[in-house]
């Protein structure tokens, strides 16, 4: 039979009768013949207090102390779902991150994945055995327990189901699989089948929460076969019925997904956009703008830079609005009179929205359908970015709604 890798985030895991659930479910996929590695979140709410406990005592507190501190959240819920495992009939082991291990750099906080030794994995579950292993931590080179940042539960999933040549991996979430956009804002959001992995990068890089980025780029780059599916049905569901259940994340481009041009509507509330005017045209402008913004750690996303005009031109580029006041004073103060420039103006309130679809690469016309469909609803566009497979426009936030409606409705989003 299979192997198989199930991931389960905090709100699975948040009691000991949830806990006991994701035993059922897990119990069942075993006793249908699988072999079974679980990967769980710490309980939810849980790594929040320990976190906020360190604050207590520091407010800086020291990286290397707050991963031991952080990592403690997974061990508790790896140790109550293997005795809940026990409980079910099932012979269950848990391992800590280090015990495995899973190696990672050393950077504390959001460390990333180098190497997951297998040995130990495999010889328990040949012997039958299921394996719960703690997501979201490792150690590295010097023992130091490490954690690969918020959301690293999904990469540490994903790490593993490709390190140990998983035939798939299942995430259980609180949504039951990826849709055509938010359900929040578009009533008619379908749930999508099966997505490619580039269009699942592009969809959670454009702010789709249902999956940190980092599992995703891990996913693909190994080719591991995802699943994001329900942890809220019944645990005994029929496992067939649950198999196909929720939206595959695939690197199969079949016939039947390059029919569906577009495969979702993504969307970023929180932009800001940014302004250099009268810029002087020459080598290295652009380094110096954008040089001081990104040692201030600060993101950029939109950039835009216009034809030059007498040896001037204006350059423009997005931030997130968290980020816009900081980004607007370093630039006035440190940037602007350095390299000459006119002035620095900026607006921030506004919304990304984008179009994406491996189906964009055969097909033409579907820039000018969606800026079309824009004009008709009287949305202006400010900045337009593209790649292969999406477009995306920077607009006024108050249409962001409307604007994600209309797509979806022109791309006929709605219909299956």
């Amino acid at each position: 039979m299979a192997l198989i890798v199930h991931k389960y985030g905090g709100t699975s895991m948040g009691s000991v009768e949830r806990i006991k659930n994701v035993a059922k479910r897990v119990a069942k996929w075993h006793k249908a013949g699988h072999k079974m590695v679980v990967v769980p979140s710490a309980m939810s709410g849980e790594t929040n207090r320990l976190l906020g406990l360190a604050k207590e005592i520091s407010a800086h507190p020291d990286p290397r102390e707050l991963d031991a501190i952080a990592a403690t959240g997974e061990q508790v819920s790896v140790g109550l779902l293997a005795m809940a495992l026990k409980e079910a009939g099932v012979d269950a082991v848990s391992y800590a991150g280090w015990q495995v291990p899973i190696k990672t750099d050393s950077a504390f906080n959001k460390a990333r994945i180098s190497e997951i030794d297998d040995k130990r994995v495999m010889a328990d579950l040949d012997a039958g055995r299921v394996v719960v292993i703690t997501g979201f931590q490792g150690i590295d080179p010097n023992g130091n327990v490490t954690t690969l940042g918020r959301g690293g539960s999904d990469t540490s999933a994903v790490a593993v189901a490709a390190a140990l040549k998983a035939d798939e991996c299942l995430i259980y979430t609180d949504v039951d699989g990826v849709y055509t956009t938010d359900p929040r804002v578009v009533d008619e959001a379908r749930r999508l089948d099966k997505v490619t992995f580039e269009e699942m990068l592009e969809m959670a890089s454009l702010g789709s929460k249902v999956l940190q980025i980092r599992s995703v780029e891990f996913a693909g780059k190994y080719q591991v076969k995802t699943r994001v599916l329900s942890s809220l049905t019944d645990p005994m569901i029929a496992l067939d019925e649950e198999a196909r259940s929720g939206t595959l994340i695939t690197f199969e481009e079949d016939e039947q997904m390059e029919k569906a041009i577009i495969s979702g509507i993504a969307f970023q509330r929180d932009e800001a956009k940014i302004t250099v005017r009268g810029v002087p045209d020459r080598p290295g402008i652009a380094y110096q703008i954008l040089g001081p913004i990104a040692d201030a750690n600060i993101d950029v996303d939109m950039i835009i830079q216009n034809l030059s005009i007498e040896g001037k031109t204006d350059f423009t580029f997005t931030v997130p609005r968290g980020d816009y006041q900081r980004a607007m004073t370093l630039l006035q103060k440190d940037v602007q009179g350095h390299i000459g420039a006119a002035e620095v103006v900026g607006d921030p309130k506004v919304s990304k929205v984008s179009i994406v679809g491996v189906g964009m690469r055969s097909h033409v016309g579907i820039a000018s359908k969606a800026f079309r469909t824009l004009s008709e609803e009287g949305i202006n566009i400010q900045l337009i970015s593209t790649s292969e497979i999406k477009i995306s426009v920077l607009i006024d936030e108050k249409y962001m709604e409307l604007a994600v409606r209309a797509l979806h409705k022109a791309f006929e989003l709605d219909q299956a």
